[in-house]
């Protein structure tokens, strides 16, 4: 009973040391535009880039993913002055999840885009 004892303690101590965690990690194109890209009339200037993280504990906090997602295209888009000649394409969005023992999760979601500028 004594080794047992001892094994499932230092199995505890063990795990409750180590820095374990998990990412799952997605992206995907959010691009959607009604100007074709075919000529060589636009040049790129740049990217733009956003992000928003949410935290939760115990499953509780923050907000929904779709919101998160929409706080960084917000924040990209922000952060760039585009003049009327100017869009953003490409745009991606990448989310990133964290997860320590299903007890604290992050959520991570940054946006980016290339800046163009049509030049006809």
């Amino acid at each position: 009973m004594k080794k047992l004892l001892i094994a499932f303690v230092a199995i505890v101590a063990t795990l409750s040391l180590t820095s374990c965690g998990m990412t799952r990690t997605s992206a995907y194109g959010v691009s959607e535009t009604n100007v074709l890209l075919q000529k060589k009339n636009f040049k790129v200037l740049g990217q733009a880039y956003g992000q928003s993280k949410a935290t939760y504990v115990l499953g509780f906090g923050g907000i929904r993913k779709a919101a998160l997602r929409a706080n960084a295209i917000d924040e990209m888009s922000r952060s760039v002055n585009l003049t009327d000649s100017q869009a953003l394409a490409n745009v991606t969005v990448h989310t990133s999840v964290k997860t320590f023992f299903g007890l604290y999760s992050e959520i991570v979601c940054d946006a980016t885009a290339n800046v163009i500028e049509f030049t006809e």
